[in-house]
């Protein structure tokens, strides 16, 4: 998940079960905020591992290092004792009104677990043994940047903003109306450009559905009723239904290649169904065998308006991504110590090759990042780049 939807959620979590309020508002700190400040530091701290990146020219710490002893369950109770205790002494330097030592442990606790937590709904695998041990699990659940997930966490916080203070609530509500209406535009136009096209309709529908959200309140100051917590409520509570929708979709997705596997007698070295934008409704099924990738692109919201016989005569649309045939530059390439890293990092590797003049290129692409659009590389792509004779001229990720 990217760091800002993790603050986000950190915010809400604080606003929703520990009172927090407004990170920013007039009247300076006092304990509510502090809960909130705390609880959306935690929920952000775990990727500070990315400031190592600053300090080395390594180009594989992000697949080695990222997500590891910062996301560690093992390490947990030690990052949050340090946090409080960080806050705690700033608290006190700054005569801030504040909550426990005992609360703001537990408070930072919550923060980095939920952090934890929404990066294993993702793909990228998160190593939360670590340093004990360095596997990476991954529920394929949620996309790593998920728009609709960011909004069903932030809308409801700028609702309570909006109506909290009876003096500011229409001229709040207006303002944010006016930010979020070119949003699905925005977010449509973005989406077309990774080959995932939200259509007119959708865009047209999360408009109006902008204006009801933000204007509807104030008719007759109904907005003004419903407390502040409550509200950061119910968006905790739709943020977790909407993760529940998901894990059901992706169990639907999951038998659907586990079914197409079988089904063409595929030897399965591993399997998996990723979620694809625009939405949890759009899935990307894997199957590795023992010569290369298949991929079987699904889209759920078909399955609802065909009825069953249509299904089981589905002719099944895939494509098939072979390893290039075993060679001595391939061999060599699979020696390289950064090359095993990849590798190990790699769900769903395809090896190509080819000759570029006298030069002799290897790469490795993990399937499991591929773009949307089919035309386009994944972005998790290792390249080798060969003299004739055998020596390394250049490696690296391929740069898109």
């Amino acid at each position: 998940m990217d760091t800002i939807t993790h603050g986000i959620a950190g915010a809400l979590i604080a606003k929703a079960a520990f009172g927090g309020r407004d990170l920013v508002s007039p009247g300076g700190i006092e304990r509510r905020r502090l809960a909130t400040w705390a609880l959306t530091v935690g929920a952000v701290f775990p990727d500070s591992d990315v400031l190592r990146e600053f300090f080395s020219h390594d180009p594989l710490l992000i697949i080695t290092w990222h997500r590891s002893i910062t996301h560690s369950l093992l390490c947990l109770p030690i990052w949050s004792v340090i946090l409080a205790a960080l806050t705690a002494a700033i608290a006190r330097w700054r005569k801030w009104e504040s909550p426990s030592f005992l609360a703001l442990a537990g408070i930072y606790a919550v923060g980095i677990l939920s952090h934890i937590f929404l990066d294993l709904c993702t793909s990228f695998g998160t190593m939360i043994w670590s340093p004990l041990e360095w596997s990476r699990p991954a529920w394929d659940v949620l996309l790593i940047v998920d728009f609709t997930f960011s909004g069903i966490l932030l809308v409801p916080q700028w609702m309570a903003w909006a109506n909290e203070n009876p003096e500011h609530s229409r001229r709040r509500a207006m303002l944010l109306w006016v930010i979020f209406t070119p949003l699905p535009f925005l977010v449509s136009q973005l989406a077309a450009r990774v080959g995932a096209p939200v259509s007119g309709s959708a865009t047209l529908l999360l408009t109006v559905f902008a204006a009801v959200l933000f204007l509807f309140p104030l008719v007759r100051d109904w907005g003004l009723r419903v407390p502040y917590a409550r509200r950061n409520r119910i968006g905790l509570a739709a943020a977790t239904a909407y993760i529940l929708a998901a894990t059901y979709a992706h169990h639907a997705a999951f038998g659907r290649i586990k079914q197409f596997a079988a089904q063409q007698g595929l030897e399965v070295q591993a399997i998996g169904a990723l979620p694809l934008p625009p939405s949890f409704w759009h899935w990307d099924g894997l199957v590795r065998g023992p010569r290369g990738v298949y991929e079987v692109r699904m889209d759920l919201s078909d399955d609802l308006l065909s009825s069953r016989t249509a299904k089981s005569a589905e002719v099944i649309q895939r494509t098939y991504y072979p390893d290039a045939f075993p060679n001595s530059f391939i061999a060599a390439a699979r020696n390289l110590r950064q090359v095993q890293e990849v590798l190990w990092f790699s769900r769903f590797p395809v090896t190509r090759f080819h000759m570029e003049g006298d030069e002799a290129v290897v790469e490795i692409s993990d399937l499991r990042f591929a773009s949307v659009r089919r035309d386009r590389a994944s972005s998790f792509t290792y390249r080798v780049r060969f003299s004739g004779d055998g020596q390394v001229l250049s490696q690296g990720w391929v740069r898109r």
